[in-house]
Order: structure tokens, then sequence, then C-alpha cells
């Protein structure tokens, strides 16, 4: 593993352990309720849009076993479920509260997700399990080598995982506009929808974690010293977000 990689995310660590630890999941379960309206007005309708355009991405076929990980409510396993229902999907989340609100909406339009409250460093599922693995909007608040190595442990030889993130533009200028808009975004959004304590204190943090998260073309790294192959990552919205498929060998 190159020492850059490793490095960063000591760093990482050191500046977010007790907010991963002890505060994000007050977080969730605080904005459980309305985390898809708030991210829908947050982005500007772009929300929906990039979701779209992430499961599109995802290549899955009849009988396919597939996780989704940290599945928040589960938007990612529905909209694949649409596309393909003769699939089996699993969703892990450590938010408890998140996870309700997410089997409500699978089981309000008929589909069996099979949900598991746990935490993506240690997957509950055995080697060379799942064909296809995901994860939406979640890896800038993870460890992110153990986790990445963690879902690679758990693919079938030959499976895939498909990655989208917000992430830290490459570029210097694109990155200090688009944190001056979090800054803007999130304060208006809190106020809106009533944001609680917990929250409310993690504002600052979610503007650090991008500054201190990966480029595109970065993330792409880690994948391949990890031992992935076919590695591809595609920017959007100038590297503020980025989709990315990585397979095992």
């Amino acid at each position: 593993m190159d020492c850059s990689y490793r490095e960063k995310e000591d760093a990482r660590e050191k500046a977010f352990e007790s907010v991963w630890t002890d505060e994000l999941d007050a977080a969730f379960t605080d904005i459980a309720r309305c985390y898809e309206y708030a991210n829908v007005y947050a982005s500007l309708g772009l929300w929906k849009r990039l979701r779209r355009r992430f499961v599109s991405s995802v290549d899955v076929k009849p009988g396919y076993m597939v996780l989704d990980v940290c599945a928040g409510t589960n938007a990612v396993g529905i909209n694949l479920l649409k596309r393909q229902p003769d699939i089996e999907v699993y969703a892990l989340d450590r938010s408890a509260a998140m996870q309700e609100v997410g089997r409500g909406l699978a089981r309000d339009l008929g589909f069996e997700i099979r949900n598991v409250i746990g935490d993506v460093h240690r997957l509950p599922f055995p080697d060379n399990y799942f064909d296809v693995v995901t994860i939406q909007w979640a890896t800038r608040h993870l460890r992110v080598i153990e986790a990445f190595s963690e879902i690679k442990r758990v693919l079938k030889p030959g499976g895939c995982f498909y990655h989208c993130d917000m992430l830290r533009p490459a570029n210097r200028l694109v990155e200090e506009m688009y944190c001056l808009y979090l800054k803007a975004c999130l304060s208006i959004t809190a106020w809106i929808f009533g944001s609680g304590p917990a929250s409310l204190k993690l504002r600052r943090y979610f503007v650090k974690a991008i500054r201190m998260f990966y480029s595109t073309e970065e993330l792409s790294g880690v994948l391949s010293e990890l031992g992935y192959s076919n590695v591809s990552g595609d920017s959007v919205l100038a590297g503020m977000v980025a989709i990315h498929k990585a397979c095992k060998a």
C-alpha cells in the first residue's frame, strides 16, 4: 500500500475518530425521517439524478446476490430491485433508525430486502459471498482501507464493487467554492428541516471530511493498491462527486 494513502487514513482517523465512534449514529438518528427530502433540497434537486446515474452503472443479473453497505434508507437496494426484481438484496447499516425507515419504504413497494444492523469494517458475511457490493454517500465517514478490504473479502471472484460519494475536487478553486456552498446549505437545510442538536453539532465536520478526503484519481489509486482489478472512476460535477467501479480478480 502506498504510504501516502496510509498517512491520509491515519490523519483522517486521528481527526474524526470520536465523531465516527460516538456522534454520527446520533446525527443520523436525528435526521432519519427527513434524510431524503433534506438531501434533495440541499443538492438543488441533483440528489435523485445522481442516484439514478449511480444505480444505472451497476450491472445486476437474475439470481445475483447484492450487498448495499451503509445502506441508509435502502434507496440503492430499492432502485436495483425496480430494475431487476430477480436478485437478492442485503442492506447493512449501523443506524437502526435509518434502516427502520428503509424497511418501511421497501415494504410499501412490495420489495424484500434483508436488513442487517452492522459495521462495514467488520462485515458479518463469509468470504466470496456476493456478486455485487454497492455503497453511496457514506465512504467519507469510514476508514477507507479497512472498509474496502472487507468489501473485497466478501465479493466473489469476478464480482464488482460500485462506489459513489462526494469527493474532494482535485482543482483547488472548485474545492473552495464547494466547501463554501456546503457551509451555507448545511446551515439553511438544518434550519428548514428543524435538525436537532446531534446533527447541528456536526456541520463543521461534514465540510472538513470533504477537505481531508480523496479525489477521484486518488480513490482509484486506493482501490488498485488493495488489489481490485479493472478500476474506473467517473468524475461528476467537476470532481465534487465520483462513481467508481472495481472488480475482484
